[in-house]
């Protein structure tokens, strides 16, 4: 076999270690002379301009390769394409740069495909026993779905069983009058038809009105102060944008663009980015702390431990390799000597980025024009650290990342109060991670150590005491002779903190058995596998959040959470367990803190005051009492609800054999009833393609289920709240009589009812519309009818939501 002799870039002749640009520059200049074909490789089309230009500044001209460029003619040309790494072979004189080589800024993995999101699953976790609160009605027990035929007619509905023996059946296009109950405690059932339901959301209502009033006075406040307006994106911003190595999720996009609006605005920033682990929050801070530099302001970067203070560090310096930023850490890895560097460097405003832990919000930190304060993990720093970051943020703009998500009616309670950004959309090639939960077992582990080193990948391994922590590490040493363990906590020093970290990242070590420092940001891309040895001991958060520290190179990564297995486990830890074992979905972070919020309860979660209240009528409906008392208090009309309910006696439902699943079920009710009670015909064609698409085609009872979310549709459209179809009078009459209200018909479709519908009847008292069905597609019938004679709303004063009360059967 012929071979042809080629070295690495940084490997060939006449390579210096640690060469600059400038050595780059002398080399290529070298190698040109000697009649070398040089092709520099840009990342993207962002950085094409500046490449030739540092060449240029060093001697070499480059020229853009086109289809027409002679691949065989000397000389150096440019190319864009994502390549990792460049090499020189000197038999054919050919030799290949990349931009990372020339900058100096490294390329971690490749770019992404795009995927369309995971739909959330708002009902999945809904169960028979489950407690749900309707909004009339109050607190009843789920007792799941039930099918039943009612004038020869099959139909879906949802049992609910309040005090007492009330039950209510209800039909499945009125779903979303319910929601599931959280609020840690065990509620009360209601009675049905009882003043008590009726006295607690009054109660509540005024206990919200309250909640309200501090949260439009802390608007009020951050509206009337007067923030920096940073100017509008530079060259260097969109060519910092262009080199970042991945596929931005529409998320990501969506998010940067609200920073960079608000930054541009007179009113402070005060925005919360939210996303699950691993959605990349990060880059969204690199962009924006980026822009307050082209500002000339400087960007401090607050995190809560040493470690990730180094990760950022690193991440940062990468990021911005390519431009004159200076960006250092203060952290306890430094000496005395360097942090005072550091500091002076913030004075005097030499430092344009600093990461730091809390030691950033020390009284001995003044920053010459800090611009914007960004906080990762928030949910990390206690009430003294956030009083401190008060101070600090008087009128500058704040970004804070957090991965713990706020439920999605949280949000609304927020809105105008704290900007909010949701990353919803996993990084296209991460897979959800495979997650083992029991009791420990020896030969588990040592296989999970084995098979993660046959891939030559690294392990967590994590066991949060630091008395033991070396016993364990030899535990882990016996078991496994070959690999190479390390160990990692808190109460190290700070030089051999660093130092196991750095060489177990560049891969001198197998295994890092370490404390949950690591929960924290880390991002280590070759560690694909995490064993906990004692989960039983950790809360839902931190078992996602070091879930999440895995499985973030598209590789498939596995979890092991293990407990001691002659011990039993407490309820609260068993239902930890519970649930982290059962969400391993992608962006699975909002059920999972929905979850806790039911294991622990919602005592801390608007201050202690509001327990009581969130308990007695659930959290979702808690949060939109104050969402409405917000609105009220800021002066917004809230927009008219309508109900719009359908009964025609059509089979329309979900077969078992179609969906099987009652989760599932109930989720495609939820999305039709949402479908249906908008005027947008679209809206319900989606859902039947999406139902094609997961289950197949759609036999008959789905079918004329769709039908009658397209008639619903179009009875949203068109102002009519009600279309009963029920016997006809016999008599040579219709066979079936639809009516229809309230309609409102001019005199020109009057005249056009009477001439060409026969036993059609308009009331005009009671906006009633009778119309004639005849035998045949009952569906069509109707629908044509009311297409031909009843013109669309005039732009209806809000839209038409699902059905707010119950006309249960």
């Amino acid at each position: 076999v012929d071979t042809v002799p080629a070295s690495g870039w940084h490997t060939g002749p006449g390579a210096a270690a640690g060469e600059g640009r400038q050595g780059v520059g002398g080399r290529l200049a070298r190698l040109l002379a000697e009649d070398h074909r040089v092709v520099v490789v840009a990342d993207g089309e962002g950085s094409v301009d500046r490449l030739t230009r540092l060449l240029l500044e060093d001697g070499v001209e480059v020229v853009r390769a086109t289809a027409d460029t002679d691949p065989t003619a000397p000389g150096a040309h440019l190319v864009v394409t994502p390549i990792e790494r460049g090499f020189v072979m000197p038999s054919v004189r050919l030799a290949v740069v990349t931009e990372a080589e020339i900058t100096g800024r490294r390329r971690t993995r490749r770019r992404s495909r795009p995927r369309r999101p995971a739909a959330v699953r708002v009902f999945e976790d809904l169960a028979p026993g489950d407690h749900v609160v309707h909004e009339q009605h109050g607190v009843a027990r789920f007792a799941g779905l039930v099918t039943r035929t009612l004038g020869g007619v099959e139909r879906d509905y949802l049992l609910l069983e309040y005090r007492g023996d009330d039950r209510l059946y209800l039909p499945t296009d009125q779903i979303d009058v319910i929601r599931p109950h959280k609020g840690g405690e065990t509620p009360t059932l209601s009675r049905m038809g009882g003043s008590d339901w009726q006295k607690t959301k009054a109660r509540v209502r005024s206990a919200a009105a309250e909640i309200a009033q501090e949260l439009v006075l802390l608007y009020q406040a951050r509206v009337a102060t007067t923030g920096h307006v940073f100017a509008e994106d530079t060259p260097w911003q969109r060519e910092l944008e262009q080199s970042f190595p991945f596929q931005e999720t529409p998320d990501q996009l969506q998010a940067i663009e609200d920073v960079k609006s608000d930054m541009e605005s007179a009113v402070p920033m005060d925005r919360l980015v939210c996303g699950d682990v691993g959605f990349g929050k990060t880059e969204v801070a690199v962009r924006a702390a980026f822009k307050a530099v082209q500002d000339g302001r400087q960007v401090a970067v607050l995190v809560p431990t040493t470690l990730l203070a180094q990760q950022h560090g690193q991440t940062f310096r990468d990021r911005y390799a390519a431009f004159p930023v200076r960006v250092e850490v203060l952290s306890r890895f430094l000496t005395t000597r360097e942090a005072r560097r550091v500091i002076g460097g913030l004075a005097d405003g030499t430092v344009d980025v600093v990461i730091g832990t809390h030691r950033l919000l020390s009284k001995d930190i003044r920053f010459k024009d800090l611009g914007l304060l960004v906080v990762d993990e928030e949910q990390h720093f206690g009430v003294s650290h956030k009083e401190a970051i008060k101070a600090l943020r008087t009128d500058i703009d704040v970004l804070t990342l957090t991965a713990t998500p706020i439920p999605r009616t949280l949000e609304m309670s927020l809105t105008g109060i704290r900007d909010l950004s949701l990353l919803n959309t996993p990084p296209a090639d991460r897979q959800p991670i495979l997650t083992y939960v029991g009791g420990y077992d020896e030969r588990a582990v040592s296989e999970a150590i084995r098979r993660e080193m046959l891939r030559d990948g690294q392990v967590f391994f994590v066991h949060n005491r630091v008395y033991d922590i070396d016993q364990i590490a030899a535990g882990v040493r016996e078991l496994v002779p070959e690999a190479r363990v390390a160990v990692a906590h808190g109460q190290m020093d700070e030089v051999s903190l660093e130092t196991v970290v750095l060489d177990f990242w560049e891969g001198h070590y197998d295994v890092l058995v370490c404390t949950t420092i690591i929960e924290s940001g880390i991002d280590m891309p070759t560690v694909n596998t995490l064993v906990v040895d004692r989960a039983d001991l950790l809360g839902l958060g931190q078992l996602h959040q070091l879930r999440g520290r895995v499985g973030r190179a598209g590789q498939r990564a596995y979890a092991y959470l293990f407990t001691p297995p002659d011990r039993i486990l407490t309820e609260e830890a068993h239902e930890r367990l519970r649930t982290i074992g059962e969400t391993t979905e992608l962006g699975s972070g909002y059920r999972i803190a929905m979850r806790d919020l039911e294991i622990r309860g919602a005592g801390n979660l608007l201050g202690t005051g509001q327990t009581g209240h969130i308990a007695a009528v659930g959290y979702d409906l808690y949060c939109q009492m104050v969402t409405e008392a917000v609105d009220e208090l800021a002066g917004r009309v809230p927009e008219p609800v309508a109900d719009v309910r359908v009964e025609v006696p059509v089979d329309a439902h979900l077969p078992d054999a179609y969906v099987s699943r009652n989760d599932l079920r109930l989720e495609a009710y939820r999305k039709l009833a949402t479908a249906g009670a908008s005027p947008d015909p679209s809206a319900v064609e989606a859902v039947r393609t999406e139902w094609e698409d997961r289950y197949g085609p759609l036999p008959p009872p789905a079918q004329a289920l769709i039908e009658v979310g397209r008639l619903r549709s179009m009875c949203a459209a068109r102002g009519i709240t009600e279309v009963v179809v029920n016997r006809g009078p016999g008599l040579g009459g219709p066979e079936r009589v639809a009516r229809c209200s309230p309609v409102d018909l001019p005199l020109s479709r009057q005249t056009r009812l009477a001439r060409l519908y026969r036993h059609a009847v308009y009331k005009q008292g009671p906006r009633h519309l009778l119309l004639p069905i005849g035998e045949g597609d009952l569906m069509a019938q109707l629908a044509s009818m009311l297409d031909d004679l009843v013109p669309l709303a005039d732009g209806p004063a809000g839209p038409i939501v699902a059905s707010r009360s119950i006309q249960g059967s």
